[in-house]
């Protein structure tokens, strides 16, 4: 069930500015693709929620087949796993109905990334139930839908149940999706066997089972074994290392901050054959920029641009944002100006850095600057922002203002997490309001404790 959101006591229910009105309109949506039209995207949010209501009642057995389908795919794009499932409830009950494996291929992926392994389960029952055989993409989604969340040993025991069907052999894609929920989880003592497994069942390793294995190896900061995989890759006729492999060391030197390591990485994938891409390219500024190695960060953008790499809106924020944390506000300012000169529209991202950083520095003038810079573009609102600006008028002591943008976060379907309660708490016990913040910290107890 979603949760319900608290709303602080204090804030009031009616205020004076509004920082952007969109009704019904889907912020993901459009920052997937800017060219969508907003009657668009508000045409299909009406089309999913009509529907939606229809699938509350058993009469409509006979809808128009487009319609039905569109909204489940949509459902599904956009992540409304609540609202698929209810759709396709609908689309059973219709006389042209017909199970297919790809409909609970697609279901069950958006029940694994929304953490819904007891309804995966259950659609898979339902699928057999209709006497429709699993595929081998169905059972994958099945592993997918278990390792993401955190039911290793289900995983494994899907994989070892697809073993004793003829034609569903697990094949190296299912091994990858399963060794990678295993990295994500820092299970590497579960690889050795799942390697094995794939031996004896003749499943060769490809480049994409390395990457995924060398990537979990370098989030986890075991680099040795990052090494000496990468040498198997060397030797090995059939998984050559590729660009994948390249961009997984350099980020994870990087992050880790071991720039001469990363550095001297850069130039053997090179020696390999192996050119750099813009996202190298980006890891490096970050890299450097994490290190407070602006110079060198800079070089990386100057040398970009001699190489006709043009840089992207990603490489833009970074710089931004590096310079923002460092306080160092007039080089930020001076790329937010280059940004903008180039083309490229700020986005949420760039406008959490500027905020944050004008609120570290103290200067609310310009965070006021800020916000009616937002209200004149078509940026897409996010939490994250929301959360910086409640975060900055908070700091400052405006309660006024925090509460106004909380209210707006909600007119703008900005779902607030624990980041924008901890934020508004943390403001009230700082201006002395210690009831409200109780009762708050109450609300939100009680609404974790219905969910």
């Amino acid at each position: 069930m979603a949760s319900i959101s608290p709303t602080p006591s204090f804030i009031s229910s009616t205020h004076s500015r509004s920082l952007k009105r969109r009704s019904g309109q889907s912020s993901h949506a459009l920052q997937r693709d800017p060219k969508k039209g907003l009657s668009r995207i508000l045409r299909k949010d009406a089309a999913i929620k009509a529907i939606e209501r229809k699938a509350n009642s058993k009469k409509y057995n006979n809808l128009w087949p487009k319609a039905v389908l569109e909204a489940l795919d949509e459902a599904i794009h956009e992540n409304l796993w609540e609202t698929a499932l209810k759709i396709f409830g609908l689309l059973r009950q219709q006389q042209w109905y017909e199970p297919r494996c790809q409909t609970y291929t697609k279901l069950l992926m958006l029940l694994g990334k929304c953490r819904q392994p007891e309804q995966a389960s259950l659609l898979f029952q339902i699928m057999f139930s209709e006497g429709l055989k699993p595929s081998i993409d169905v059972y994958t989604a099945l592993v997918s839908a278990y390792g993401q969340s955190g039911l290793l040993d289900k995983a494994i025991s899907t994989v070892d149940e697809m073993k004793l069907v003829s034609d569903c052999k697990p094949d190296v894609h299912t091994y990858s999706i399963l060794i990678d929920c295993c990295t994500r989880l820092r299970r590497f003592d579960l690889l050795k066997d799942i390697l094995a497994d794939m031996s004896y069942l003749g499943i060769t390793s490809n480049t994409v089972t390395y990457n995924t294995i060398i990537n979990g190896f370098g989030k986890a900061k075991m680099f040795q074994q990052m090494e000496s995989l990468l040498l198997e890759m060397i030797e090995s006729d059939s998984c050559p290392p590729d660009l994948i492999t390249f961009n997984t060391f350099i980020r994870a030197y990087g992050n880790s901050e071991q720039i001469e390591k990363m550095e001297k990485w850069y130039q053997e994938f090179q020696l390999m054959g192996i050119e750099p891409d813009i996202w190298t390219y980006n890891s490096m500024i970050s890299s450097y920029g994490k290190a407070g190695m602006y110079g060198k960060m800079v070089s990386v953008l100057n040398f970009m641009e001699k190489r006709f790499f043009s840089p992207t809106i990603v490489t833009m924020n970074t710089i931004i944002d590096v310079f923002g944390r460092a306080g160092n506000i007039e080089e930020m300012e001076e790329y937010f100006k280059k940004m903008k000169f180039q083309g490229m529209k700020p986005n949420s991202v760039t406008y959490c850095s500027l905020v944050n950083a004008y609120g570290k520095s103290g200067d609310v003038e310009k965070v006021d600057l800020i916000l009616r810079q937002i209200e004149n573009s078509d940026v897409v609102l996010d939490t994250p922002l929301f959360n910086c600006l409640i975060n900055v008028y908070g700091q400052a002591g405006d309660m006024r203002k925090m509460g106004e943008l909380f209210l707006e976060m909600k007119e703008n379907k900005c779902v607030p997490d624990g980041i924008t309660f901890a934020t508004i708490i943390r403001a009230l016990k700082a201006q002395g309001m210690t009831e409200a913040a109780q009762r708050l910290e109450n609300k939100l107890i009680a609404t974790r404790d219905n969910e």
